[in-house]
């Protein structure tokens, strides 16, 4: 089995909206009702008093959803971790319509629990064929 990591920068945001705890908050709580995450305990929020970035935490029973907000560099960093396979949420363009944003990169990690040689033990030769494309290149 296998969970899914999205790491998601998004640039050129308004700095305003950026600075604004109640988008966030909305941010969140659109990303735990579209992908059907369950948060363990309430959001911690802080926001910083010299520049007004804002930084999020919510703890999953998959893992977590964490977000940095940055005004002075007009950018969002988001990082969504979940344990269970999940289908992908439009960052790019809930991203574009909430915070304005230009740009939006997202990194998508599929993170296997078990190493490459258990995997190709426990499935095979034809795994073990598939699984040599992803070894790491040295």
């Amino acid at each position: 089995m296998n969970g899914v990591e999205w790491i998601v920068e998004a640039h050129g945001c308004s700095a305003a909206a950026l600075r604004d705890p109640a988008l966030l908050r909305q941010l969140f709580d659109r990303l735990i009702h579209d992908l059907k995450l369950r948060p363990v305990a309430p959001v911690q929020w802080h926001q910083f008093p010299q520049t007004s970035g804002i930084t999020g935490l919510c703890l999953l029973s998959e893992s977590h959803l964490a977000c940095h907000s940055f005004p002075e560099f007009q950018s969002l960093c988001l990082n969504v971790f979940c344990c269970v396979p999940r289908a992908a949420w439009e960052f790019e363009t809930n991203l574009k319509q909430m915070f304005g944003a230009s740009a939006v990169s997202v990194r998508q990690l599929v993170r296997p629990y078990m190493s490459l040689d258990t995997r190709r033990r426990a499935d095979g030769p034809a795994l073990a064929a598939a699984l040599a494309q992803e070894e790491p290149r040295g």
